[in-house]
């Protein structure tokens, strides 16, 4: 089935999803978030597919909601605001818990829900024009979905001045803060991307799946005997696999895994 307000590629390993409402910024209503959750689902649950892009056709990356679906929310019911609102939820979760690494390519505007999207990828690699805005207090409103996702990536205090002045701020002071991980300039955007991918398609895919496991279940616990059994019997385990017993034996024979694909075909993006 094709979607309405995205448009999704598959190459050499990358499943690219772009938001593709060029003239609303890419601004989100339930249709694409309906459309993103099930992207997202078709992305992860194809094998063809190592790593997951998300990207913004036009001028932005994301503006956010479409003020039009909230202002159709206001005929809600509490229960069915509560499912709608939930959508976004989805989303998030989706690719923070995604067992295939996520990559954020941020130009232009990356507003309210959009910098959630940011925030949940694993990776994400800004243009030095980016801007990013929680905007939702000047609205009359809570970043309440995303803010799960951008408290872990910006931390409790830089998130206390952004969430409550509402502030638009640069690429730069997203990498400061730890929002984004990279900016470069927007000519270099798609270059970068493509590096970052090529880096995760010589991960095996387990692996990679096992250390997004590992650094949410390890990430803010305390370092004592559980957490100690805990990691040994993880590396055993991985360690004994098929693919790990791949690795190990590619590296000594001097040749590629199995799961790396020819020099040739590096993963991309654009």
């Amino acid at each position: 089935m094709p979607y309405e307000t995205l448009q999704t590629s598959l190459q050499h390993g990358v499943a690219v999803i772009w938001l593709n409402r060029p003239e609303l910024r890419n601004a989100m209503n339930e249709t694409v978030i309906a459309e993103l959750t099930r992207a997202i689902g078709e992305a992860i649950g194809d094998d063809a597919g190592r790593a997951i892009v998300i990207a913004g056709r036009g001028k932005a990356f994301c503006a956010g909601a479409d003020l039009n679906w909230l202002k159709r929310a206001r005929a809600m019911t509490p229960d069915e605001a509560v499912r709608d609102s939930a959508g976004l939820a989805t989303v998030l979760r989706l690719l923070y818990e995604s067992p295939k690494p996520t990559v954020a390519r941020v130009h232009g505007a990356a507003f309210a829900g959009g910098m959630g999207i940011v925030s949940a990828c694993d990776i994400a690699i800004a243009a030095t024009e980016a801007t990013f805005c929680l905007s939702e207090a000047k609205l009359g409103l809570l970043p309440a979905m995303i803010s799960p996702y951008v408290i872990r990536a910006i931390g409790e205090p830089h998130a206390r001045r952004y969430f409550l002045t509402g502030e638009v701020f640069d690429a730069a002071e997203a990498y400061r803060i730890g929002l984004v991980d990279d900016i470069v300039p927007a000519e270099e955007l798609d270059a970068t991307v493509n590096r970052i991918l090529g880096h995760l398609l010589l991960g095996g895919p387990v692996s990679l799946a096992e250390n997004k496991r590992l650094i949410r279940d390890v990430a803010g616990r305390p370092i004592d005997d559980a957490l100690t059994e805990d990691t040994a019997r993880r590396i055993a385990r991985i360690r004994a696999s098929d693919e790990a017993q791949e690795g190990i034996t590619a590296f000594f024979e001097k040749r590629r895994p199995s799961w790396v694909a020819d020099p040739g075909s590096p993963g991309r993006a654009d």
